[in-house]
């Protein structure tokens, strides 16, 4: 009797992660941009970090209380949303404005959709969306060293390239958003993500690699790899190509359509930055993109075995 196979429902095999380990080891890795933006813009950094992810986790809470759902204060997703979302913000944004986002985040984004998983873009960029296009002024003002500068980006794109230091921009000296200084910052965070098998590398690494070839077919400096690298460190590239395209519940889920996505969000980006009027794209690359999700998914299901195969 002790050879009889068991039989069960589906399904067969479990992942030992749970969704709040899942977020937790995405929040470590977004420990070394955080503390960086700290000591990069230092205490009204961490201040809006506080603040952004405080006013997503109440926001959370208050919204099920009011619908009388279960809390799910507990799976750290209210958490990510709003250190993702403080992230891309420049330091110098007034606080109510932060409180705003993350309301947006998640109560327009997440929770009126149904909640973890059934977003159908990311909240973070969402709302980051969102308060470019209502609050463009100070969404748009950046400051380093308590000086108001332009971020390497506006620079390249103004055609000032030679003010441009890429290994500024590699180690984190510039002006930007508190998450897209340090692309060294980003990669280390990026590195535990990957070892721990959070994520791999088919979204980023298509997504990257595609920008680079658009950047050198049509970005007007021929094969100038110091140009490229610094598009390649500017701005939340790196930051969105790790931590934001890779999202479980806003990207695609079959390998090839991963790649899809990636070589998509690689060519929007590429259009955004070389013939946009604004010298970033990543946000809003991503977030259209997340809108193409179920068509990419559909168009790139594997054929189930047994089927689909030429017939006599």
């Amino acid at each position: 009797m002790s050879d009889m196979l068991k039989v069960s429902s589906s399904p067969h095999v479990r992942a030992k992660d749970t969704t709040d380990r899942i977020m937790l080891y995405v929040i470590i890795a977004l420990l070394p941009t955080s503390l960086f933006s700290v000591y990069n813009f230092g205490i009204r950094a961490l201040l809006l970090i506080v603040i952004t992810i405080a006013s997503c986790m109440a926001s959370e809470f208050i919204f099920e209380k009011i619908t009388k759902r279960p809390n799910t204060l507990k799976d750290f997703s209210a958490v990510v949303t709003g250190l993702l979302l403080a992230l891309n913000l420049p330091v110098s944004l007034p606080y109510w404005q932060a409180v705003i986002g993350g309301v947006f985040a998640i109560v327009v984004v997440k929770m009126l959709f149904g909640g973890l998983g059934q977003n159908f873009m990311n909240p973070a960029l969402g709302a980051r969306c969102f308060l470019l296009i209502s609050f463009t002024g100070s969404m748009t003002a950046f400051t380093y060293d308590g000086v108001s500068t332009a971020t390497p980006l506006a620079l390249l794109k103004s055609g000032e390239e030679l003010n441009v230091s890429v290994m500024d921009m590699l180690i984190g000296r510039t002006a930007g958003t508190l998450g897209e200084t340090s692309a060294l910052a980003i990669l280390i965070g990026a590195a535990f993500l990957i070892a721990m098998g959070v994520i791999d590398l088919k979204i980023p690494a298509s997504y990257i690699l595609t920008f680079a070839v658009f950047v050198l077919l049509f970005g007007g400096h021929g094969f100038d790899m110091t140009y490229l690298a610094a598009q390649l460190c500017g701005g939340g590239l790196m930051l969105g190509a790790f931590f934001m395209a890779t999202d479980y519940v806003t990207s695609p889920i079959t390998p090839m359509g991963q790649i899809v996505f990636g070589v998509i969000l690689g060519l929007l980006t590429g259009i955004f930055r070389i013939f946009g009027a604004n010298a970033e794209g990543v946000s809003y690359a991503i977030i259209l993109s997340n809108l193409l999700v179920p068509l990419i998914e559909r168009y790139t299901i594997p054929t189930a075995f047994g089927k689909g195969g030429k017939k006599a």
